[in-house]
């Protein structure tokens, strides 16, 4: 008899433990991967939600940069890390729907078998902007009617070849049967510039790189490419009232390597969408041009593989193809 009650209580310890370890999560300093440069908008929301990972969870939550290579260096990183908790990252619409398709093989780090998404934390509008003294059109069926009229003789500029912003524009001309002149950069930075100067016409890109020229006029903001208007300025009308359909946004969120135990995979969701539904957290979203979302691991995982599919039809009927 004493033999079973000792058996039962050692089937119980080993059933509980498990859980146990979790509940001590996180049991050292976590490092946060942040596959961008220090400062930008992607930087701000890694460093906010870590801040609030660190006060929560009473540990370290320390952001790298790991930039280049198009976020590539710092998602390999994250996905040949140690299965532990102890390294999370973030990553954006690029890194996880668009690259799969443009890289394929070749792409060091895959995200359905590398990375377990944890939380979605944003949608950052893109914007179709013109520099206003190269095109005259103010609205997106004018513009259509121009670049018709002109083929080939519109130039749009690009953060380089594949990216969310090059592919906004390549979606916008396969709806509307228009051709432009593509532009790479080496990012949106550099984009801007040229764009301001007139050596290009056009672009897509996120809204905090643009609006502070679009209110001071030296750009011309047509339209939004949400699904809807977005919140930031409702007078401006989205691309998909003219056509439907049509979505061009960025979105970020944190993973984890594959394998990491799930109920830590658990605990860091709940944390990181708790915070992002805080209304200090919506506020400072919007302040920096974005939506703040709290979606769990399995919607966003969803999510990211009808991105992926989405972009790949792009991409194909384009014939992108890296040099």
């Amino acid at each position: 008899m004493r033999s079973m009650w000792l058996g039962l209580v050692s089937a119980v310890l080993l059933a509980t433990s498990p859980a146990k370890a979790q509940d001590g999560y996180p049991s050292k300093q976590v490092t946060v991967i942040v596959p961008f440069a220090a400062g930008g908008t992607a930087d701000i929301f890694a460093r906010m939600v870590s801040n609030h990972l660190q006060v929560k969870l009473g540990k370290p939550f320390v952001v790298e940069n790991v930039g280049g290579a198009g976020s590539i260096l710092g998602v390999t990183r994250l996905a040949k890390s140690a299965p532990d908790g102890i390294t999370l990252g973030l990553a954006s619409t690029s890194a996880l729907a668009i690259n799969p398709t443009l890289y394929g093989p070749k792409l060091s780090y895959q995200p359905d078998r590398d990375l377990v998404p944890v939380a979605q934390i944003s949608v950052v509008p893109n914007v179709l902007v013109v520099n206003p003294n190269k095109i005259k059109a103010r609205t997106v069926p004018e513009l259509i009617a121009y670049l018709k009229a002109n083929p080939d003789k519109v130039s749009f500029g690009s953060a380089g070849v594949g990216t969310s912003q090059h592919l906004a524009a390549e979606l916008f001309q396969q709806m509307t049967g228009t051709k432009m002149v593509h532009v790479p950069y080496k990012g949106s930075s550099q984009m801007l510039t040229d764009l301001l100067s007139g050596q290009i016409d056009l672009a897509f890109d996120n809204v905090p790189l643009l609006l502070p020229q679009v209110k001071t006029g030296q750009l011309a903001m047509l339209a939004t490419a949400t699904p809807k208007r977005a919140a930031f300025d409702p007078e401006v009308p989205a691309v998909a009232e003219f056509l439907p359909g049509f979505e061009a946004v960025a979105w970020h969120g944190f993973f984890v390597p594959a394998a990491t135990p799930k109920p830590i995979v658990e605990k860091l969701s709940g944390e990181i969408r708790a915070f992002m539904r805080q209304p200090e957290t919506v506020q400072k979203m919007a302040e920096l041009g974005a939506a703040a979302v709290a979606v769990d691991s399995e919607p966003f995982k969803i999510y990211i593989a009808s991105e992926t599919e989405r972009w790949k039809k792009v991409i194909e009927a384009a014939n992108i193809k890296l040099e």
